[in-house]
């Protein structure tokens, strides 16, 4: 049997975790998640994830501090990382971007594009991703 993509997501709204863990997992990936930013960055470090899928209001740590601890971790620092937020105004994105995240997905998010999203922000090593 072949190994599953292993997919991080650390999000602090328990129907949020429930929704995107449920979606993956239906696609044939693995999930583990987090639901604060230090309990994420430990997880990170031990399960490797092939995808790290991060939101950015947390609380105590935001979104934005777990994407500038994961990048200076040098086995993480290549890890695509890709915000799921409701932040979508104006320079949003930007600094996402800068604080070294990969991709930017707006919840609410659509459930029938949301995989295929996903999907987009693996790394290319695994030809069928979570299948």
């Amino acid at each position: 049997m072949p190994r599953k993509t292993k997919i991080l997501l650390i999000e602090d709204h328990e129907p949020n975790r429930y929704l995107l863990t449920f979606l993956l997992e239906k696609n044939g990936f693995e999930v583990v998640a987090a639901p604060d930013g230090p309990a994420g960055i430990a997880l990170a470090a031990r399960e490797k994830p092939a995808l790290i899928l991060l939101d950015i209001q947390l609380p105590g740590m935001d979104g934005h501090a777990v994407a500038r601890a994961l990048r200076r971790d040098p086995t993480l620092a290549h890890t695509p990382l890709v915000a799921v937020t409701s932040y979508a105004m104006a320079g949003d994105q930007a600094r996402a971007v800068e604080a070294g995240f990969d991709g930017y997905l707006e919840k609410p998010i659509d459930p029938d594009l949301f995989v295929e999203q996903v999907r987009c922000h693996l790394r290319p090593l695994d030809p069928e991703p979570g299948r």
